[in-house]
């Protein structure tokens, strides 16, 4: 297995899904860091964990020789987290409305809508050096230890 690189609030792993469970390791423990409460930590993590599976899966498509990286920022009461592939980019202009009758019954396409339902910001950029960089943006309240 290829290394995973993780420091305090950055982990870069390579485009291979049997990574997932050392990223969702560290997202939890990054977040409830900050202090955030479950619900607000399991959105964060579902929302990144989605959209790094849709980095190694669309963006570097499957080449394990690629990266994947994520930077989580706490903001005083926001979680920014940047997701970072070496794919081409996209235009997220172009993904299907999962809720149009056509395409209601599909088992994928989903992913995105169910990260801009749970986050406060989404934002995609094509990086200059080639892929795409995702920004997310979730608001919270500190729980009181």
């Amino acid at each position: 297995m290829k290394d995973i690189i993780k420091e305090p609030g950055r982990i870069v792993i390579p485009s291979d899904p049997t990574y997932l469970q050392a990223l969702d390791d560290f997202l939890e423990e990054t977040l409830r860091g900050f202090g955030m409460a479950d619900n607000d930590v399991a959105d964060v993590a579902i929302s990144v964990t989605e959209l790094v599976n849709n980095a190694i899966t669309h963006g570097n498509m499957n080449d394990s020789q690629k990266t994947v990286e994520v930077k989580i920022v706490r903001n005083s009461d926001q979680v920014e987290v940047t997701i970072k592939d070496q794919g081409l980019g996209f235009n997220p202009g172009n993904i299907p409305d999962p809720l149009s009758d056509e395409n209601l019954l599909k088992e994928t396409g989903r992913g995105i809508f169910i990260v801009r339902s749970l986050m406060d910001k989404v934002e995609f950029e094509t990086a200059k050096n080639g892929g795409t960089r995702v920004k997310v943006v979730k608001k919270f309240t500190p729980v009181e230890e």
